[in-house]
């Protein structure tokens, strides 16, 4: 699992950082799908990954939410990228499913 989002970042246009919340979420996205069928927690990981690189490519498209936060929806999984864009930085705060309680993501933005 980690290989897929050790990247070199540096060499993009922004730097990408994600925050140890969202790995976890990630770690426990991908086993629960692992669980379902094999494979299938390695093609959530990589829908993820394509997410991360089309916000990379566009970290303006989507609406600023709450206090700076936007949100990327994850093709074919339930899914959700939440991040803030500022200056050179794109901060990935959260992978969520789309049914999680908002309050989930204010806490976390709140203990930045």
């Amino acid at each position: 699992m980690e290989r897929c989002f050790k990247k070199d970042w540096q060499n993009m246009k922004y730097r990408v950082i994600i925050r140890p919340e969202a790995e976890n979420d990630l770690k426990k996205a991908f086993e629960w799908y692992e669980d379902k069928r094999k494979g299938l927690g390695y093609d959530f990981l990589l829908q993820v990954d394509a997410g991360i690189r089309f916000i990379e490519r566009n970290p303006n498209i989507h609406s600023i939410t709450y206090k700076g936060t936007r949100t990327h929806l994850v093709r074919r999984f339930p899914y959700k990228i939440i991040y803030i864009f500022e200056e050179r930085k794109i901060i990935v705060l959260a992978v969520l499913h789309g049914k999680r309680s908002p309050d989930l993501i204010k806490k976390r933005i709140n203990n930045i």
